[in-house]
């Protein structure tokens, strides 16, 4: 599935519901379904900078394709870094790179985190990038 063919299906999946109650449940919801992160990745070296909660966002590549694995001390933010590494994991660099993260925008997340989440959020995504540019450039 390509990184829209994602979006899009997260998108949809967001307008079944009109109350931001229930999106903030089923992002909660989307927490408790990402794995936990094994311990020796929760290293400071993988402390996502500019997030208020704790996040580790692991990184490797398989088959040339770079895979995200993730955990956070918040469950909200848990769920926020899963729909990013639904998005984003499995792709090559260069699609990463190459690719509008629109859904953010479209399911209204932007206007209903807080201001420090959305910071985080965006802390988040702008560390997948760093990682797609750095393994673009080998």
């Amino acid at each position: 599935m390509t990184i829209e063919e994602t979006q899009q299906e997260i998108i949809e999946e967001f307008s079944v519901f009109d109350d931001w109650m229930d999106k903030y449940q089923m992002i909660i919801d989307l927490g408790n379904e990402v794995p936990a992160l094994d311990a020796r990745f929760k290293t400071d070296d993988n402390l996502i900078d500019g997030c208020q909660s704790r996040v580790w966002l692991h990184e490797y590549m398989e088959d040339g394709l770079l895979r995200f694995q993730a955990d956070s001390d918040a469950i909200i933010t848990k769920g926020l870094i899963g729909l990013l590494i639904r998005t984003l994991s499995g792709h090559t660099p260069q699609e990463i790179l190459d690719s509008d993260v629109h859904f953010i925008d479209d399911i209204g997340l932007t206007q209903h985190l807080s201001p420090t989440r959305s910071n985080g959020l965006l802390s988040m995504l702008k560390q997948i990038r760093t990682y797609a540019l750095a393994y673009s450039r080998r």
